[in-house]
């Protein structure tokens, strides 16, 4: 099976479970690594009810740095960091100073509004859905221009509620950002965790993942798990997914150096 590059942990306020209890259902899951990604601090206070304060993170390197990785498996150190207005000055002198190796880059708040918290619903009702998208898509864009991620997670994370455009409007506006992502190097993460959500679909759907193989964007796998139960979920069906897309490889991250790997058979 495929590593799993996108787990979390207590420090974020919002995750359950000790990291040894994430590396032990990795093990259970017969992946070959797991990388934790839980959510980067922010000293201005940029969503701070989930996410580690920047206080807390020394001891997230140790947690993880002690964590004992039997033969042939591997733990990564890294973090999930949100591309905003408010963010981008602090990562961009942060993120460097930190041996991560891999940097999921994440849209979750367009303006003010966390578009995919369960609390701001309602909002929704209130939107142009196709400018909503649209104003997504060019903050991907403006993600990927920053050059300061390895892998765009939850590529059409605004789908979780079950808004969204037609297919024609979709590739209208996500082409450019996914031109963007091709030419910083990204790749995007194939993540299960839509199938638990609302939407009840993998992030990104198959017409996205199909228009990312055909502009040459690498894939990895990623549960976005926030339990220990929830490491690796779903992963045939995602392997399945990116088979159906065109891909035959996907990458693993070390020192954020992206290596091609065969992408195993599924039944």
């Amino acid at each position: 099976m495929v590593p799993d590059v996108h787990t979390h942990t207590p420090l974020c306020h919002h995750a359950q479970g000790a990291p040894e209890e994430y590396v032990a259902a990795a093990l259970r899951a017969g992946l070959p690594e797991i990388a934790f990604t839980d959510h980067a601090p922010d000293p201005g206070g940029y969503d701070a009810e989930f996410r580690m304060d920047l206080a807390d993170f020394p001891e997230y390197r140790r947690m993880i740095a002690g964590l004992k990785a039997p033969p042939g498996f591997s733990i990564l150190f890294g973090i999930e960091a949100d591309f905003h207005e408010r963010t981008a000055a602090f990562l961009k002198t942060w993120l460097p100073q930190a041996p991560f190796d891999i940097v999921l880059g994440s849209v979750h708040y367009l303006g003010d509004w966390g578009f995919d918290n369960p609390v701001n619903m309602a909002q929704w009702d209130r939107v142009d859905v196709a400018q909503t998208w649209a104003h997504y898509f060019r903050s991907i864009t403006a993600m990927a221009d920053s050059r300061l991620f390895d892998v765009a997670a939850h590529l059409d994370l605004p789908k979780i509620f079950r808004f969204r455009p037609d297919d024609r409007r979709l590739k209208e506006m996500a082409l450019p950002a996914l031109d963007r992502l091709a030419a910083a190097g990204m790749a995007i993460e194939i993540s299960t965790a839509g199938l638990r959500k609302l939407v009840g679909e993998i992030y990104p759907s198959l017409p996205l993942l199909t228009w990312a193989y055909e502009r040459g964007i690498p894939v990895c796998f990623s549960s976005d798990a926030h339990k220990p139960e929830q490491v690796g979920f779903a992963f045939d069906q995602a392997v399945r997914l990116a088979r159906e897309a065109g891909y035959r490889e996907y990458v693993r991250y070390r020192g954020r150096k992206a290596t091609r790997y065969l992408l195993p058979s599924v039944p």
